[in-house]
């Protein structure tokens, strides 16, 4: 072998050699990423939330969703996310009666699977309120253990529930007053557009297929739930980045204090 040729083959060599070194690197770090993350403290601890509670409602609705048209909600779904264990730990799923327009479009039907006769046996909104305060009360969230809520966009805070609130005369819920917006979350972590963070998509970039019903509340609020669990598995510390203020919805900083979300309390009456 001349000298020349051994040049190259050492050159060849010290290439790969960096190549494997590149992978190794980039899986050492991913490793401590995800270690890091499972050994994150409660935020009691000034860490992170024990869990995040996803919710992805079902409202009514028409054909084109004309402007006057005024939603309520049909399905009330949350996903208990722990953030420990990066598990699926509990969901709960309750129909929801509407009031204002008792029966439903075709096109409502035939979108969320939802039936009449569904939301006609279902109790109205106080009362499903009450059970989702329940529900989260048995779990500690807000007293044993720190959490906070997810939504894939604004409308289920900022339009959905406060719309549902003024129609059932109660106050806005303390607990649902901040959440993360995981399609800003996402597109901020993944440097992607706003077009490429709706659900489909954002499940299809990760590699993932959707599981279950399309606009099925609890199954869409499952699939955000999957993606969330991608984020942090990458390195995202999933932050709240929303809040409800006098009625209007505002952005949160991303160098605001992370606070988990208050205990929750069934809200007042209103006159």
């Amino acid at each position: 072998m001349t000298r020349d040729e051994l040049r190259s083959k050492l050159a060849e060599f010290k290439l790969e050699t960096r190549g494997v070194k590149d992978v190794l690197k980039k899986r050492l770090k991913n490793y401590y990423k995800k270690q890091k993350l499972m050994q994150k403290e409660p935020v009691n601890g000034d860490s992170y939330y024990d869990y995040i509670c996803v919710v992805d409602f079902e409202a009514t609705c028409e054909e084109g969703n004309p402007p006057e048209f005024i939603h309520e909600i049909i399905e009330f779904p949350l996903v208990l996310l722990n953030t420990h264990t990066l598990e699926i730990e509990d969901t709960f799923q309750q129909y929801v009666k509407p009031e204002m327009n008792p029966k439903l479009s075709n096109f409502c039907i035939s979108l969320t699977g939802i039936t009449q006769d569904i939301v006609d046996k279902a109790d109205t909104f106080p009362q499903v309120l009450q059970n989702v305060i329940e529900w989260m009360r048995q779990r500690e969230l807000g007293t044993k253990y720190s959490y906070t809520m997810l939504t894939d966009g604004s409308w289920d805070m900022s339009k959905f529930l406060s719309t549902q609130c003024r129609i059932s005369h109660i106050k806005y819920p303390s607990f649902a007053k901040k959440w993360i917006n995981i399609r800003k979350s996402y597109g901020n972590f993944y440097k992607v557009p706003r077009k490429q963070t709706k659900l489909t998509i954002m499940l299809e970039q990760l590699g993932m297929d959707y599981d279950g019903r399309p606009h099925s509340g609890l199954d869409d609020s499952k699939n955000i739930a999957r993606i969330a669990i991608r984020m942090l598995q990458d390195g995202c510390e999933l932050r709240v980045n929303e809040r409800m203020h006098a009625g209007q919805l505002m952005t949160v900083s991303s160098s605001a204090p992370l606070e988990g979300a208050p205990a929750p309390q069934m809200p007042r009456y209103r006159n």
